[in-house]
């Protein structure tokens, strides 16, 4: 018996050749392949005319540049969210830049906040009031003036042919308008008063003020720089003994010079080395100071003063720093110029 022929469902890959059998153009197999061999292989001109028609269609332009934007907002949209910073995030930057970089010390921070604040203060007085004794020791260990060129006036911060120099000492602006705390010591006296801004402007000053049971003077510049700081003040209230401070301040006359120190008590009394004056309720600290750092403030590691340096004990001759010095709290030194206290 003849067996049925068997026919696979899948279309062939191919066309079938045009020599094969059965190809033959009518026939029944040849019009079945016709149309899988007809297709070209890529578009054809007609196609591709068309499609440049419908580019120049706005809205097919319009609808392509929507869809542009939509896939590139869901791409947005869909971008994993960047991780938010933690504070073990912080603490390990912190850390490394403290393993990495220099940090200014404590002393360093506090002398630059308090820096543009201190002057430097000389009294003179005229030589007349010394005719009668040329070779008397002068107050505050002043020197003589020295001859000047012929022809050259005296300027405004120049010591005249017929002064000498009174006192050296340290003063400190406490409000912005030239208004300069310092020691009555230093200025006591004096026919003339110039202070020296810490970025080199000299002008003459004059004393509107004195508090003499607590040996301060309130001065007025003539002039001040235009960019001229006050210091900030702090009440002594929370200070105690080993807390950090720093004196700054001309000793000897070289500066601005600063020392660092602690508090070493407070409430101190002190008398003067003539037993003409006795003070009470100073802090005692232990930075060093010399003559020339009278005046001068007494800093927190914040830059803020807490006092006015007004002297220093020793029981020998010498006048040189052994250890203990005094300081005006802040809140006297505040009511000597008229500001409220703390």
């Amino acid at each position: 018996m003849r067996r049925p022929a068997l026919y696979s469902s899948s279309r062939p890959n191919r066309a079938t050749p045009a020599h094969a059998p059965g190809a033959a153009s009518g026939s029944p197999q040849a019009d079945a392949a016709s149309p899988a061999s007809a297709e070209p292989a890529t578009a054809s001109p007609s196609r591709l005319r068309r499609f440049g028609a419908s580019l120049s269609n706005p809205r097919v332009m319009w609808a392509a540049i929507v869809l542009l934007a939509i896939a590139l907002g869901s791409s947005l949209v869909l971008r994993p969210m960047q991780r938010q910073l933690t504070q073990e995030d912080i603490n390990a930057a912190v850390l490394k830049t403290m393993e990495t970089q220099v940090m200014p010390s404590e002393y360093t921070r506090a002398y630059e906040n308090i820096r543009p604040s201190v002057v430097r203060v000389v009294s003179y007085v005229k030589k007349s009031r010394l005719k009668d004794d040329p070779d008397a020791k002068l107050p505050g260990g002043g020197k003589r003036a020295k001859p000047k060129p012929l022809g050259a006036a005296p300027g405004e911060g120049d010591m005249a042919a017929d002064e000498v120099e009174h006192g050296v000492g340290t003063g400190v602006v406490i409000i912005d308008k030239g208004v300069i705390l310092t020691n009555l010591h230093v200025v006591s006296g004096a026919d003339r008063i110039k202070v020296t801004f810490s970025d080199g402007l000299e002008a003459l000053a004059t004393v509107t003020g004195a508090q003499p049971e607590n040996d301060l003077a309130v001065l007025q510049a003539s002039k001040i720089p235009d960019d001229l700081i006050a210091a900030t003040m702090r009440s002594t209230n929370d200070l105690s003994p080993g807390d950090k401070v720093l004196a700054v301040g001309f000793p000897f006359g070289i500066g601005p010079s600063s020392s660092g120190g602690i508090i070493s008590g407070l409430g101190r009394a002190f008398r003067s080395p003539e037993g003409k004056q006795e003070m009470t309720n100073l802090i005692q600290f232990d930075a060093a100071a010399n003559p020339g750092n009278s005046g001068g403030p007494l800093v927190t590691m914040d830059g803020e003063v807490v006092g006015i340096v007004t002297a220093i004990l020793n029981p020998t001759s010498a006048r040189t720093f052994i250890g203990i010095g005094f300081a005006v709290p802040i809140e006297n030194a505040a009511s000597a110029a008229g500001l409220p206290p703390f």
